[in-house]
């Protein structure tokens, strides 16, 4: 392993202690625990997610409306995972007081705009993205909604380690250096082909009907939606001038940091298991 850059093996370390100490123990909360317990868990994932993608805003001295996003996020994420909850849709409402506290006296007319955007699109990325996570445990039929959610998972895991592994390996054209340095076109072409592998043993091991077309096309589609969510939120980095998002997960940073690829990944899914198989 001789020529790799400072504190790759350390990172390598920290990033598998991390992996080895929280994804047992979420299989076996999605296995073992009510379906409720699922979807809590998705739901504490996306406040910490909209709580740091505030916190970025508040970086570049914007000041996100966090009720209000809240709001809309949460009524975002009801419309996908209880569809039949509410008799008409909330996130109208939610939307229109967002922009009718645009108008709040004492708030500053630089920022009002741009916090208000922020605001909408951290909900919608949280609670419209990161609805279609938790949906995936109540499509029909949701016996195998652990499943989807593992398949989610597997992809996106098995992506992010083989970019990983081959961008340092064999790594040489840079993917988008203004946004990740390190990314590399053979890593994202090595994410692609780790995905498809972790498709193919999610499927055989729980997926069995899943075709096996379909397992390898959405393995690709799932990997590649993952590396530009992952992107995206580098994009949302440097914006902001930070590194990650967060310290929460140690080498892996924050929850943003963990839901990025997951977020743009997991409407594929959705709308896979809902409207085509």
């Amino acid at each position: 392993m001789n020529g790799l850059p400072p504190g790759f093996r350390a990172n390598v370390v920290r990033r598998s202690a991390t992996a080895f100490l929280t994804l047992p123990a979420l299989v076996a909360a999605l296995f073992y625990g009510p379906r409720s317990l699922g979807i809590g868990i998705v739901v504490v994932a996306l406040l910490l997610g909209l709580h740091e993608f505030f916190a970025l805003l508040a970086a570049r001295q914007l000041r996100p409306m966090r009720r209000t996003g809240y709001v809309l996020a949460a009524s975002m994420f009801l419309e996908l995972v209880y569809p039949g909850l509410c008799p008409t849709p909330l996130w109208p409402l939610a939307a229109l007081l967002l922009l009718a506290l645009t108008l709040q006296p004492g708030r500053s007319l630089d920022d009002t705009v741009p916090a208000a955007a922020g605001t909408l699109l951290g909900a919608v990325y949280m609670g419209g993205l990161g609805g279609t996570i938790a949906a995936l445990l109540v499509v029909a039929p949701q016996e195998k909604g652990v499943f989807r959610v593992l398949l989610l998972l597997a992809i996106i895991m098995a992506s992010d380690t083989a970019a990983f592994f081959v961008g340092h390996a064999v790594g040489r054209h840079r993917l988008a250096p203004a946004l990740s340095p390190g990314k590399t076109i053979e890593g994202a072409i090595g994410g692609v082909c780790g995905g498809v592998l972790g498709a193919l043993a999610l499927r055989a091991w729980g997926l069995q009907e899943l075709p096996i077309g379909d397992t390898v096309g959405l393995g690709v589609l799932v990997s590649l939606m993952g590396i530009m969510g992952d992107l995206d939120e580098s994009l949302l980095k440097r914006w902001a001038g930070v590194k990650d998002s967060g310290t929460l997960f140690p080498g892996h940073g924050g929850m943003l940091d963990r839901l990025d690829s997951l977020l743009f990944g997991a409407p594929v899914l959705y709308y896979y298991f809902t409207y085509l198989s």
